[in-house]
């Protein structure tokens, strides 16, 4: 096991953009701290704002008691259709690039028990699983007007060549298997736990291209970089839903921290021996709280609203310095995770319109960092804000049901890169020489994704 420091250094952002600490910080927060995972078309086009509804066995992802809501058993599996589009931004140029993928994105059920002469009048059981795919790709355009020094294992300097692009390269998936219990207590009090296995595996890139006088062009490997994760994570929930009126219905959920297990292979550049190390990393992401509130005005109209904050910060247990600074990092520069979802549903007959909108806040406070442009204030940096409009119908055939969904999900957010520094070793390695930077380089990405979602049902 190798801990190699990521030279974040101090308290102060300004001087944390060294090492493989962008994709680390990024990855932490957008794939391990991860409070967007999809579920049943139904879940998708409310925007995952079920928590005081319930009646559907995605809704572990946010309120387990929504399970004792259920009434009719049932199984269903979804169809996920995700297009993914970054338009990155630098210098007036931009260059786009788009991610289609299709998979298996949610399938599960729920098991509906009816107990008799007792208060208690349905104990069920409910089995979740989604999945996602982690591809991410962001390209920045280069800028001939930056020109770095590329020198030797021994610092001599060897050439002077012009930036020609970056990118941030991630391939992976996400999933998370969720088994849950619910009860319903006199058709006025609904509880339930869950627990949550997750799994993640991931390649991270981090490249930049440099170009002589005379056009040739080479690409440089970040130090610690390509790096992959084979990952595995545990986190418990509990909820409960309470019918204050026939009408309306208030829940409350818990899910402690996700304790992740990270094995982590990575390729470091240190003349004069070159090589493909390993290390093992421990992460416990935010523990989370909900507060739901649903209006059933009748059988044919329905409206929810979630709100979830986390309570905790991302901590990694400390093995060298690389998880002391990231710890540190976290503490001076992580906003507690805050997002607020509104669903809802209108039946005509044997049709189900629906709709949802949500938005999450960017996980990071505002940073100023050192930029080839001087010291630059940011107020989403390497992670934004994230608005979600979905929309979905369905039709229930009794026996069987079929639902469809879509979502438009969008973010944007100023992406730092470049800085490391050879005396460190945290700079940009290419054979034999190197790259370094004391002031990093920004673009700005915007993220848009268009997703559809098909479900196939059977009630029982």
């Amino acid at each position: 096991m190798i801990k190699k420091s990521l030279m974040i250094l101090s308290i102060s952002a300004a001087y944390f953009a060294n090492a493989q600490d962008i994709s680390t910080i990024r990855n932490t927060s957008e794939v391990y701290s991860n409070s967007s995972l999809n579920g049943t078309s139904k879940y998708n086009s409310m925007a995952g704002s079920m928590g005081a509804l319930g009646g559907d066995f995605s809704v572990l992802n946010s309120n387990p008691a929504g399970v004792g809501v259920s009434i009719a058993s049932e199984v269903s599996g979804t169809l996920s259709i995700e297009s993914s589009k970054n338009t990155t931004s630098y210098v007036g140029k931009s260059l786009d690039y788009k991610v289609n993928n299709t998979d298996l994105g949610n399938v599960g059920g729920i098991a509906v028990f009816q107990i008799d002469s007792s208060p208690w009048k349905f104990v069920n059981v409910a089995v979740n699983y989604s999945n996602q795919s982690l591809e991410d790709y962001t390209e920045t355009p280069g800028n001939s007007d930056l020109v770095y020094e590329i020198r030797d294992a021994d610092n001599n300097l060897v050439d002077e060549l012009a930036f020609a692009g970056h990118a941030y390269n991630r391939y992976g998936n996400l999933s998370k298997m969720s088994i849950g219990v619910g009860g319903n207590y006199d058709n006025r009090i609904y509880v339930g736990a869950g627990l949550n296995f997750h799994n993640s595996v991931l390649d991270q890139y981090d490249s930049a291209a440099f170009s002589d006088n005379t056009g040739v062009t080479d690409v440089y490997d970040k130090q610690y970089t390509p790096f992959s994760e084979s990952s595995s994570g545990f986190s418990a929930s509990v909820g409960v839903i309470g019918k204050i009126s026939p009408q309306l219905r208030l829940g409350a959920a818990l899910e402690t921290p996700t304790w992740w297990k990270i094995a982590r292979v990575y390729s470091e550049y240190e003349n004069p021996v070159d090589g493909t190390y390993t290390e093992d990393r421990d992460l416990s992401t935010p523990m989370k709280a909900t507060l739901s509130a649903a209006y059933v005005a009748n059988k044919n109209f329905a409206v929810n609203v979630d709100y979830s904050l986390g309570l905790t910060k991302p901590k990694y247990k400390v093995h060298g310095d690389a998880e002391t600074e990231l710890n540190q990092f976290f503490s001076d520069n992580y906003s507690n995770l805050s997002e607020l979802k509104v669903g809802a549903e209108y039946r005509v007959q044997a049709f189900r319109l629906r709709g949802g909108y949500g938005f999450a806040a960017s996980p990071f406070d505002s940073m100023s960092i050192q930029t080839v442009a001087g010291n630059t204030a940011y107020d989403n940096l390497i992670l934004g804000k994230r608005n979600t409009i979905a929309a979905g119908i369905g039709y229930d055939f009794k026996s069987f049901f079929i639902d469809a969904a879509y979502q438009n999900v969008s973010s944007e957010y100023s992406n730092p890169f470049i800085q490391g520094s050879a005396a460190n070793n945290t700079g940009y390695f290419s054979s034999q020489y190197i790259v370094e930077s004391d002031a990093a380089i920004v673009s700005n990405v915007k993220n848009k994704k268009d997703n559809f979602f098909i479900t196939l049902g059977w009630k029982f």
